[in-house]
């Protein structure tokens, strides 16, 4: 199996003078300040490609009517799965699981799935018999630091934009409507939950870095991920071995992720408008003509 590549000792000592001695990080951001975020939609619904600097992912959200679990008859089915492949870096392997794979998808996990964010209940269709299973995959496209942070912002994004066939019930026969048949509808959705992780460096963890990046991470002695929503309701809080942290500055960190989680709602909202008026310039019903105009052409 390939080794991840790591940075030379010079390189680390040059970091880490600089960080604890001048107080700089090596791209000229402040402590607590993240990488230019950018989002963008595909042109089908439920596609986010997410970019972190130069960390970039895409998500996408699908959805197929399937049999619920035994135990949860009046719930949907939800699963996030991840992949990050050789193109991503020499290190990953296909279908041979890394603990960085295993670590992010089981943070998306607990912050997404777990936290509720998703209205299960909603995707019932029959009681024990039918459901619909959505379902995110996450592709890391480039990896310069952060995944855990963008991949959950990208997995949010694709599933707040996604919209499921409409269906209806009569007489016991289930019916899934095409878009041309019926508008698709939004998925249930309940909160959205961040996640914003620190990265502590030093002998004792005293110096805190938000969103580090790629050579930063090889250098930390910690690390912590905190998941929460706009409303400062914290769905995890994961601190995966490392030196320990001081409960003040962890309470200080989590003030901070409070204040980026309000900030990347109002991004988000504001490019799902920004996409939802986009895409109805002239109404549904230009978008159901013009299909049908390249039907008949």
């Amino acid at each position: 199996m390939p080794r991840e590549a790591e940075p030379s000792a010079n390189e680390k000592a040059f970091l880490l003078k600089a960080l604890q001695d001048e107080q700089i990080r090596l791209d000229g951001r402040e402590f607590d300040q993240y990488r230019p975020l950018e989002l963008t939609f595909g042109d089908e619904y439920g596609v986010a490609n997410v970019s972190l600097g130069k960390t970039k992912i895409l998500a996408k959200a699908s959805a197929e009517v399937t049999v619920p679990f035994a135990d949860r008859p009046l719930d949907g089915i939800f699963t996030i799965a991840t992949e990050l492949s050789p193109m991503t870096a020499p290190h990953f392997e296909v279908n041979r699981p890394t603990e960085t794979e295993v670590l992010l998808s089981r943070l998306l996990e607990k912050t997404v799935r777990r936290s509720g964010a998703l209205d299960t209940e909603s995707l019932c269709l029959v009681a024990g018999q039918k459901c619909w299973s959505v379902r995110v995959d996450v592709h890391v496209l480039s990896h310069d630091g952060n995944l855990t942070d963008a991949a959950c912002f990208a997995v949010v994004a694709a599933l707040r934009h996604f919209r499921k066939p409409d269906t209806s019930m009569e007489n016991g026969v289930l019916t899934v409507y095409t878009p041309a048949e019926r508008e698709p509808v939004p998925l249930g959705w309940l909160h959205s939950p961040f996640c914003v992780t620190w990265s502590f460096f030093g002998d004792e963890g005293e110096t805190a870095l938000l969103d580090a990046d790629w050579m930063e991470e090889q250098v930390r002695v910690a690390s912590v991920t905190i998941s929460l929503n706009r409303h400062g309701e914290i769905c995890q809080i994961a601190k995966l071995g490392g030196v320990p942290v001081e409960a003040v500055a962890l309470l200080q960190c989590t003030s901070v992720a409070l204040t980026k989680v309000k900030e990347f709602s109002t991004f988000l909202d504001g490019k799902l408008a920004e996409d939802a008026k986009r895409r109805d310039k002239g109404g549904f019903m230009a978008e159901l003509r013009a299909e049908n105009d390249r039907v008949v052409g």
